[in-house]
């Protein structure tokens, strides 16, 4: 018989479990402060020793990492993603801005469809707060801002998905992005025809999650990110079409001093 004696578990096994449920999930979050050691105790309704046991196993297992005279915090899990080699070839590559605007397609395009369906109301009132956010910060414009909030929007499509696996994987894709290894967002955001664009896309994408429109929203996220590979390479071609009149005017230049 396949049946084997139920042990029970131990208090700081119970700890080890929800904290990795938490990191998991995405709650917790890469380099996030813990509670203190008091705090987390009594919110967790262990003693101390418990918690210390169930700590230092997570510490053990490269999930929590201890600062000195800072406490405890999630480790930084996302950068093993990419190595430091891999992210600097990104770098020095313009085709691996459009294959990763092209992954995103594919990715968040699903994402948004299985949102869609399987977003509970909370989820979708989270984004719908984040858009409202992105449309009450727009006559500000700041660029900084809107940057944030834009990958903030996509986040929580990703996380809506409840796809641990693809939220994992798309946070250390949005890393790599904040630090502008594929592109910087901010010379996109500082157009003002493009900001009111992009302002526009993100509002069809949120009306169709709102609505639970699967189809819809798929064909929201490609269009916006279409938009986005569209109004890069005409911003890469009017940088170069700059450098080779910028070239000419020295040349030019040059001979009239002669």
């Amino acid at each position: 018989m396949p049946f084997r004696p139920v042990q029970p578990e131990k208090i700081s096994s119970a700890v080890v479990h929800q904290i990795e449920q938490l990191i998991l999930r995405g709650i917790l979050r890469p380099s996030e402060r813990l509670p203190s050691e008091r705090e987390l105790a009594d919110r967790m309704g262990v003693s101390r020793p418990s918690l210390r046991d169930a700590i230092g196993s997570l510490q053990n297992s490269g999930l929590l990492t201890t600062r000195a005279g800072a406490g405890i915090f999630v480790a930084d899990v996302l950068g093993s993603a990419f190595s430091p080699a891999l992210t600097k070839l990104f770098r020095r590559h313009k085709d691996a801005v459009f294959d990763y605007l092209s992954f995103r397609r594919d990715i968040e395009g699903l994402a948004a469809e299985r949102a869609s369906k399987m977003a509970s109301d909370t989820d979708l009132t989270l984004i719908n707060t984040i858009f409202k956010k992105m449309d009450s910060v727009h006559p500000n414009r700041s660029p900084d801002e809107d940057a944030k909030l834009d990958a903030q929007f996509h986040m929580a499509i990703i996380e809506a998905s409840h796809n641990v696996i693809m939220l994992h994987m798309m946070r250390s894709m949005f890393e790599l992005l904040r630090e502008g290894v594929f592109y910087n967002r901010q010379i996109m955001f500082k157009q003002r025809i493009t900001r009111k664009a992009l302002l526009d896309q993100h509002r069809v994408i949120n009306h169709a999650l709102q609505d639970r429109n699967p189809n819809a929203a798929r064909t929201a996220i490609h269009d916006h990110l279409d938009y986005i590979e569209y109004s890069l390479r005409n911003q890469m071609n009017a940088d170069q079409n700059e450098e080779i009149a910028l070239q000419r005017l020295d040349q030019e230049t040059t001979r009239l001093d002669q």
